[in-house]
């Protein structure tokens, strides 16, 4: 089920930004849903962290095939060995076990996240190893559903602006502390709807040769 804000975002950025416009008219039934719960949502980040989307949706179906039911429990009873075979890197392996740990001793206040700003969201998660500015927005978006995030680390995210935005301009040239000014510049007619506008930029990557 889409979040509740979706129909009252899509219409502000079609009003507010002629390029999601026809972006969002290209995607009309697509929205917003959740990756389920929250140690999914942050295993499945990590996962994801500096590879294409095209790479992390494959690792991830391998790992959903040797922990087929997944869980944090469920995740520390299979050996290093067998998630490095998902494709994984040792590094990775180790931040999806000591997140693993956290979820099992209860480390992690969902409650108190929940009820957090995103701000101390973003800080009280990336207090653990392995999640940084990026994998904590992407628990924002992904899980908690908030409506204003704009995960500048984002290489997805980069790519649709250079090419929906900036004329096919490098991503590294748009990573520098120069080009996250103007991507923030660009983005503050899409607040306080980020998020939705970011997903429909991911969106508009569907129709570009991925590469990973």
């Amino acid at each position: 089920m889409q979040p509740p804000y979706w129909p009252r975002a899509k219409r502000a950025l079609r009003e507010t930004d002629s390029v999601l416009a026809s972006i969002i008219a290209q995607h009309p039934r697509g929205a917003l849903v959740s990756r389920g719960d929250p140690f999914t949502t942050l295993a499945r980040a990590i996962v994801g962290q500096q590879i294409s989307v095209k790479a992390a949706d494959a690792v991830w179906a391998r790992v959903l095939v040797r922990c087929p039911e997944f869980c944090a429990r469920s995740l520390l009873r299979k050996r290093a060995t067998t998630l490095r075979g998902c494709g994984l890197s040792e590094r990775k392996v180790e931040y999806l076990q000591d997140l693993a740990q956290h979820f099992e001793r209860e480390r992690i206040d969902l409650t108190l996240l929940q009820r957090s700003t995103d701000d101390e969201v973003i800080e009280r998660l990336t207090a653990v190893r392995g999640i940084g500015r990026w994998t904590a927005e992407m628990f924002l978006i992904f899980n908690l559903l908030r409506p204003d995030v704009l995960p500048l680390d984002d290489l997805g995210l980069l790519k649709a602006i250079s090419f929906n935005y900036m004329d096919g301009e490098p991503i590294e040239q748009l990573s520098t502390r120069a080009g996250r000014a103007r991507i923030t510049q660009l983005a503050q007619s899409w607040a306080p709807w980020r998020s939705v506008a970011t997903w429909y930029l991911w969106r508009s990557l569907e129709k570009l040769p991925v590469s990973n």
